[in-house]
């Protein structure tokens, strides 16, 4: 079987200082509209994209939080595909003042 499929990243790639600009979109739906998947790759939590980016539906799949996170816009189905860090390393990193500091939506 032969999957056809754009997968991008969001920030710096489609989005332009946050945001998407109506060309970029609208060229993606004409690309989904051949049967093509979209897959969309970015650092960012699934709230924050949705909120910064309300298109994402768009999208078949999101490789979100830099990969732990796959998530289908359309059902709202996520699957976590990694463990989160062990607290003492989140915590010793908290200790060190790293700010912002996410651990995402890995299980905990």
């Amino acid at each position: 079987m032969r999957y056809l499929a754009l997968a991008t990243d969001y920030d710096g790639t489609l989005a332009s200082q946050g945001a998407v600009d109506s060309e970029t979109i609208d060229a993606l739906k004409r690309l989904a509209a051949t049967g093509r998947k979209l897959i969309l790759v970015t650092g960012r939590q699934i709230e924050d994209l949705e909120h910064v980016f309300p298109d994402v539906a768009m999208f078949d799949q999101v490789v979100a939080e830099n990969g732990p996170v796959l998530y289908r816009p359309r059902s709202g189905e996520i699957r976590l595909l990694a463990e989160p860090p062990p607290a003492t390393f989140v915590d010793a990193l908290r200790r060190r003042g790293v700010d912002p500091l996410a651990v995402g939506s890995s299980p905990k």
